[in-house]
């Protein structure tokens, strides 16, 4: 039996996705408030476009897009706009938000264009894709239709449809790839028009034979490759996962469209078909709600703006006392300080965990057991470059490429002297561009 596809270092977590990964989609009902923040993707925040006390309806534009990089942010349902001000975000900080209160109507603003991909230009399908706040989901929450223009001195020829879902916990993804295949198909589609690529590539871990095989079926007879994956953490880091696909290694302080690929998240393909399509916008996603802290973990469809509160409440509510909040998964996800924060279009899971879970020792000593070093998928040396960003020697961490580092967390999960590595190195790759920013 042939060996599956997978990339040099990572490591194998408890996956702990056996808590929601047989449990279907459920709609989240809505709460009696929405808080949508502007501030949910890479670049620019959008600026509010509506005053208190404004009508709106569900997908109707709150936020305008403030330069290329930048969408619009839409009202996840009809209501009365209630404050503009800032409001908990989960960046740790207090953001501007449009706060809604629902009407209870749920009506959809009138202007909603449904569309024949096959009549659209790329040029018109991008457009829509911006006006419809499509950002990347696994996560990241880059702008789709800037991801999708590569200059033209950088050809893209293939397409990588992200269904890894290598975190643990996370089954939002799985569910989705059960569930609505067809509509990942559909957007896989428009993604290939609009990069003119025929290699295709859908990468699936292993440990979700399900989803390998119902996106296979869904796929047969097309030329798009679903390949099964090992099950390894970082998995899905997007270099990782076209090193493991194609050969193909990123460069240095690169992009992947550096060697001719653009990569997907499966729920951005789904959500791309229905922007295109339907002409709705991005206002609600799949978020995996789980841990030992809720008394029944779910995957729910959630609207944009739903405080992480409510959806606990739809999970049965807390399961003795909480100790630790992280919206995302456990390896990079955010530690939250209040529940009272919304879920956002990067919001895919939010996992609580009991007091007397979570085992807290002071760090150790690095006793060079060079654990970090075979574990880090990005061939760094993690403890050389803390050492040097300990002693704020940022021109060395600099040196020993510690911007090539992507935050994964396995150095950190590692070491046995508890050491936080990735959250020095986070710090170093800090000061190395607040440097690069006065050096301009």
């Amino acid at each position: 039996m042939a060996r599956l596809k997978t990339f040099p270092g990572g490591l194998h977590p408890p996956d702990n996705k056996a808590w929601t990964a047989a449990k279907a989609i459920e709609i989240c009902p809505l709460p009696e408030e929405l808080i949508i923040p502007l501030s949910q993707h890479i670049g620019a925040p959008a600026e509010a476009c509506v005053a208190v006390g404004d009508k709106v309806k569900k997908g109707q534009v709150v936020g305008r897009a403030k330069g290329f990089v930048s969408v619009p942010v839409h009202a996840s349902t009809s209501g009365e706009v209630t404050a503009i001000e800032p409001r908990p975000h989960a960046s740790g900080r207090n953001l501007p938000a449009v706060v809604i209160a629902p009407d209870g109507e749920d009506e959809w603003v009138d202007d909603l264009a449904a569309a024949d991909p096959e009549a659209l230009s790329v040029e018109e399908i991008k457009d829509r894709l911006r006006d419809a706040g499509i950002v990347g989901m696994g996560g990241a929450t880059f702008p789709a239709h800037v991801k999708l223009s590569p200059p033209g001195e950088k050809p893209i020829d293939t397409l990588i449809l992200n269904g890894v879902e290598c975190e643990p916990y996370l089954t939002a993804d799985h569910r989705l790839m059960l569930e609505t295949p067809g509509k990942v198909r559909q957007g896989i589609e428009i993604l290939r028009k609009v990069l003119a690529v025929d290699n295709i590539y859908l990468g699936i871990e292993a440990n979700k034979p399900d989803a390998i095989a119902q996106m296979r079926e869904e796929c047969a007879g097309s030329d798009i490759k679903v390949e099964a994956l090992e099950v390894k953490y970082p998995q899905g880091a997007e270099k990782q996962l076209i090193l493991a696909l194609t050969g193909r290694e990123v460069p240095s302080g690169g992009l992947p469209m550096d060697v001719g690929v653009v990569v997907q998240n499966v729920g951005t393909a789904a959500a791309i078909a229905d922007a295109v399509t339907l002409g709705q916008p991005l206002i609600e996603r799949i978020c995996t709600v789980t841990g030992s802290g809720v008394n029944e973990p779910k995957n729910l469809r959630v609207r944009v703006g739903t405080p992480l509160a409510h959806l606990v409440e739809q999970c049965g509510g807390l399961d003795g006392e909480p100790s630790k909040l992280i919206m995302g998964g456990p390896m990079m996800g955010m530690a939250q300080l209040t529940l009272d924060v919304p879920a956002t279009r990067g919001t895919s899971g939010l996992l609580i965990f009991r007091r007397g879970d979570i085992k807290v020792r002071e760090p150790g000593p690095c006793i060079r057991c060079g654990r970090c070093v075979s574990a880090c998928p990005a061939g760094l040396l993690p403890t050389t470059i803390a050492a040097y960003a300990r002693l704020s020697m940022f021109d060395e961490t600099e040196e020993f490429k510690a911007m090539d580092c992507i935050e994964c967390g396995c150095c950190s999960f590692s070491c046995p002297s508890l050491i936080p590595l990735v959250q020095t190195l986070r710090y170093a790759k800090g000061a190395i561009l607040e440097k690069r920013r006065k050096m301009q």
